[in-house]
């Protein structure tokens, strides 16, 4: 992981239109190649967060420098070629008569070949297991092949942060961790990737790092693992600690780690546990 920051959010507040204020006084780094979880609870201001590293919300008050763009002074185009969103809810992106011009869009937009085009396409919808909806209505499409034609689009432009707003939402456990395992994929090849989630099994799994937001304000930033061991300060934003890691926790007088993560890691522990007893 690079030591070079890649988003830059400094003294960010943010207040609606009607008076309401979502974020207040956010203050965050994050470094390129990083795979970073933003979770709290309904209203914490996740998704107001990550709308500003797109350059769809502007600051009210503060900063936010993406690849060294200032979003409240970039172009929609400048910010297109290094930053792509999925929404939760896919339907709002989705415009296009096909899935083949819905992916190509941006791309068409941006001046490329139709060669190069028609080659980023082929590998998405391969990626995303979608070619036979190639010459389908987008949006006659289920809410969990919308979002994937959603992530598509966004694979398309080899972004350099990738966000996710609630990227397995309408999949079932197998189909999100295609997702996810997709974002890890590309996040090994260091693309940033940054994803919100209710999911805090999806967070022990492939988040390295967790920020919580609670009433649009940062509560907890810091690895995973030291995150997800902390349940007082969860709890405040109407989150747990996976199970497996709530299971570490109750165990910990006796010597199990309190930082679990995932059952893997659990198996592990006590094999090794019962191997040298």
């Amino acid at each position: 992981m690079s030591s070079k920051p890649i988003v830059e959010i400094s003294g960010l507040y943010h207040t609606y239109p009607a008076g309401f204020t979502a974020l207040r006084e956010i203050s965050i780094e994050i470094r390129e190649g990083e795979f970073v979880a933003i979770v709290g609870q309904n209203g914490a201001g996740k998704t107001t967060l990550i709308r500003h590293l797109n350059g769809l919300l502007k600051p009210t008050k503060g900063s936010v420098l993406v690849c060294d763009l200032d979003v409240s002074k970039a172009s929609t185009a400048q910010l297109a070629q290094v930053v792509s969103l999925v929404f939760q809810n896919p339907t709002f992106q989705l415009f296009a008569e096909t899935v083949n011009d819905e992916i190509s869009f941006g791309l068409k937009n941006l001046g490329f070949s139709a060669e190069e085009i028609q080659k980023r396409v082929d590998e998405a919808l391969n990626t995303m297991r979608i070619e036979r909806y190639k010459e389908e209505y987008p949006r006659s499409l289920s809410k969990g092949d919308q979002q994937k034609v959603a992530i598509a689009s966004c694979l398309v432009m080899n972004p350099k942060v990738f966000l996710l707003d609630e990227p397995t939402t309408g999949h079932d456990y197998k189909e999100s961790i295609l997702i996810m395992d997709l974002a890890k994929e590309l996040n090994d090849r260091g693309v940033t990737v940054i994803f919100i989630t209710h999911s805090m099994h999806l967070v022990a799994k492939y988040a390295r790092r967790t920020i919580v937001l609670c009433d649009g304000q940062v509560i907890l930033d810091g690895p995973t693992r030291e995150v997800l061991s902390q349940p007082e300060l969860l709890r405040k934003t109407y989150l747990n600690p996976p199970q497996i890691s709530q299971l570490g926790q109750a165990l910990s007088a006796f010597g199990v780690p309190k930082g679990l993560l995932t059952v893997e890691e659990a198996i592990e522990y006590f094999t090794q546990r019962i191997l040298k007893s």
